[in-house]
């Protein structure tokens, strides 16, 4: 028997006998026709042709950010009147956290505060007698934010757990039984607020997103991706519609959006 050895990387497409070899079975010479496909050449012009491609559309990506990049901070810091002098002075002292605190928010009624700490503490004040309303350990330390919901019935907070829980105002003392947790990043969550709605919620989280979420079903309603660090602070344009929110991230960017 014959027997021919090809390359580990090509391809035999296909294989005949000559007339004479299908007539005679002692034929001294049988000429073998073989059609092959070098693969590895194919496959390694392929290769090199996608990492070109792929390096121009990363220069494209690279051009179109740079044109997104219209102005720097600086630049707009030096148009604007500096601040005069304050005398701020200190009216109330709340103490109770055991370590850094993080977050801290005012109710819309402008007497009440939630502060999260990296004691794994959520805590809503009365911050005109400095007494403690509500105080909630939560299942993990570094709460690292919290927000009122513009109607005062609903605080929110979220930290390492990677999720963003809401918790309803009541009278009775435990809060916590009556928690909800709404969405869930793959990061650690930072920062959240609500959207002049107690219906969503607007989270910023270290999976590089900031992501809009319905608080009664906890569905994910939009993602906003754009960031390449860690997504660290998160506000709402001042306006009455509340679609637009500006976002800072470890990345040195700050991205302005429209959530509509």
């Amino acid at each position: 028997k014959f027997a021919a050895k090809f390359s580990p990387l090509s391809a035999v497409a296909g294989v005949t006998f000559p007339p004479c070899a299908r007539n005679h079975k002692n034929t001294a010479k049988i000429t073998v026709k073989i059609m092959t496909e070098v693969l590895s050449n194919n496959t390694t012009d392929k290769v090199a042709a996608l990492v070109k491609e792929a390096e121009s559309l990363k220069a494209k990506l690279e051009e179109e950010r740079q044109k997104l990049n219209d102005v720097t901070l600086s630049s707009v810091a030096e148009r604007l009147e500096m601040i005069t002098y304050l005398n701020i002075k200190p009216r109330r002292v709340l103490k109770g956290h055991q370590a850094k605190v993080l977050c801290s928010d005012w109710s819309p009624d402008k007497r009440h505060i939630v502060s999260s700490s990296q004691d794994g503490k959520l805590i809503i004040w009365d911050a005109f007698t400095n007494y403690k309303e509500h105080a909630v350990t939560m299942p993990t330390t570094w709460v690292m934010g919290c927000s009122y919901a513009p109607s005062g019935n609903l605080v929110a907070c979220g930290g390492l757990d990677n999720k963003v829980t809401v918790y309803p105002i009541t009278m009775e003392e435990d809060i916590s039984s009556r928690k909800k947790t709404v969405g869930t990043h793959t990061s650690y969550m930072s920062c959240c607020i609500f959207p002049n709605s107690d219906q969503q919620i607007l989270t910023g989280s270290g999976d590089s997103t900031c992501a809009l979420w319905d608080v009664e079903s906890g569905q994910l309603l939009q993602s906003f991706h754009g960031h390449t660090g860690d997504v660290m602070s998160i506000d709402l344009a001042p306006n009455e519609t509340g679609n637009t929110f500006v976002s800072g991230s470890c990345d040195k960017m700050a991205f302005i959006w429209d959530m509509r």
